[in-house]
């Protein structure tokens, strides 16, 4: 095999990247050297490749996918909203500048059109197929002309595209028409056919709506994928959680020990990375729910304060609604606190940001002795150490830096007593360090909580990613599917009117 896809989409969250990852891992079973592609993300969920470069985690999962190491290639353009009018523009894996949407999509998108075909003809030279990601919907009229992920990658390197949709939502034969009659006829003779997401009963009750959808496009439809739960990868945004997800609803194994251990994380503005708690949610007997209010606090064994792309910002917004003096009191008391990364600077005694926010001098909630002050250079890392006699990996993505004045040293941050602090993004998916700190957590709430001696997180993702390809295989048709990749989009596909707007 040698070729591509395009996986595009009716909507956001149609199920673009599960449907990707799903097929990267069909075709890599079947002997196929595959990489994934996504040429622009918007997305506060990132990850650092092993060069040292920021890429969106859902890549990075969809890398895993494929068995191969991500690299920046696959995802050249990152966004990482600052606001609702703003974004940090992240290219070849570096950051370049904040821009507004309107500056972004007022040229300087169309000029990274070039960038991005690159890097795919780099991954298209090096690899048996190239399964590509669209985002949003392709037939986002307002944006088509300077699109560079949707049908203007399509069209700049010749992509067959599959259309997926969501029929959980309602309205997938009029979102799959519609989406193909708003496309101009050169976009138009690019789209193959379709892909049902997240079917519920009798595939036999939906084939006359396919039927009838295959006389009015042309198109075929190439799988019912049938609904199943916790069969998402890393988000994009949100607050749907992968693995989280997977244990609210899917028989939750019971507590090892005699009692469940529960974690709070403050849902704070422009949260990143809110993946991190995925592993303290995947172990047996941990609860784990995002709150906003201080009285949530009150049952929780373990706050978790998360990374944020606006540390000042999420200051602000604990101290707004009364989560700050919950936090405070909650140290005071000698009670579990986790900060990761903007959550730790904002623990800390100051933050000098004259970067992120340009607000200056900020007092933060005094809890760590640590100083924090921002820099232009943005921190790109994956540190390994050790902590609680524990070998520990991690991941480092922020432009504050920390100076630790005191406390007992802990991920390259510190702790005093239970109030912990660390930059070090993914640290709990390294087993046995999440195990020791969960005892220690257990031990101080004084719950009868004993972690799982067996849990793998590394298993278990590829336990789901296993799953994801077995769902292209059993409910698509792989054999169609691996000709549209292998041979491109079939001729004489019929136009629709009424086509693009002029």
């Amino acid at each position: 095999m040698k070729g591509g896809l395009l996986v595009a989409g009716t909507t956001s969250d149609a199920g673009k990247s599960v449907v990707t990852a799903g097929i990267c891992r069909w075709l890599v079973r079947q002997g196929v050297k595959v990489a994934p592609f996504k040429a622009q993300n918007m997305s506060l969920n990132s990850f650092v490749t092993r060069e040292g470069a920021e890429i969106g985690r859902a890549q990075a999962m969809q890398a895993q996918a494929c068995r191969i190491e991500p690299t920046a290639h696959m995802n050249p353009v990152l966004l990482k909203p600052g606001g609702d009018q703003s974004s940090q523009v992240v290219l070849l894996g570096r950051p370049v500048g904040e821009m507004s949407a309107r500056g972004y999509h007022g040229g300087r998108q169309q000029r990274l059109l070039g960038t991005v075909l690159d890097s795919l003809a780099e991954l298209r030279a090096s690899y048996d197929a190239v399964i590509c990601e669209g985002a949003g919907s392709p037939a986002e009229i307002n944006l088509r002309r300077t699109d560079i992920v949707n049908m203007g990658i399509a069209r700049g390197a010749r992509l067959p595209v599959l259309v997926v949709g969501d029929i959980d939502r309602g309205g997938v034969f009029a979102s799959f028409f519609g989406t193909v009659a708003l496309l101009a006829r050169e976009d138009q003779e690019l789209v193959a056919g379709f892909l049902v997401n997240k079917f519920r009963g009798d595939v036999s009750l939906l084939e006359p709506g396919l039927d009838m959808l295959h006389g009015l496009t042309g198109r075929r439809t190439y799988g019912v994928l049938p609904f199943r739960h916790g069969l998402g990868i890393d988000e994009e945004d949100g607050l749907r959680v992968s693995l989280r997800g997977a244990v609210r609803e899917s028989e939750v194994a019971a507590p090892v020990g005699e009692d469940v251990l529960r974690v709070a994380v403050c849902a704070v503005p422009l949260m990143s990375n809110f993946t991190d708690v995925d592993a303290l949610a995947a172990e047996p007997g941990v609860v784990v729910r995002f709150v906003d209010r201080p009285e949530e606090l009150a049952d929780a064994d373990l706050v978790v304060v998360p990374g944020t792309r606006g540390t000042v910002r999420a200051l602000a917004w604990l101290r707004e609604r009364g989560l700050a003096e919950a936090l405070v009191r909650r140290a005071a008391e000698g009670r579990p606190v986790l900060g990761i990364c903007g959550g730790f600077q904002l623990l800390g005694e100051h933050i000098e940001d004259d970067v992120e926010s340009r607000a200056g001098h900020v007092d933060g909630l005094g809890l760590l002795p640590v100083r924090v002050r921002f820099a232009r250079e943005k921190t790109l890392t994956r540190p390994r150490g050790e902590a609680l006699g524990e070998r520990v990996e991690g991941y480092e993505i922020h432009h504050g830096v920390a100076e630790v004045l005191a406390g007992e040293p802990f991920l390259d941050g510190c702790r005093v007593g239970q109030t912990w602090g660390t930059h070090w993004h993914g640290s709990l998916e390294s087993d046995a360090f999440r195990r020791a700190f969960l005892r220690e957590v257990a031990a101080t709430a004084g719950r009868r909580f004993v972690p799982a001696p067996g849990t793998s997180f590394a298993a278990l993702r590829e336990e789901q990613l296993d799953r994801l390809g077995d769902l292209i295989e059993q409910h698509a048709d792989t054999d169609a599917l691996w000709r549209l990749i292998e041979s491109g989009a079939p001729p004489g596909l019929p136009f629709i009117p009424p086509g693009a707007p002029a």
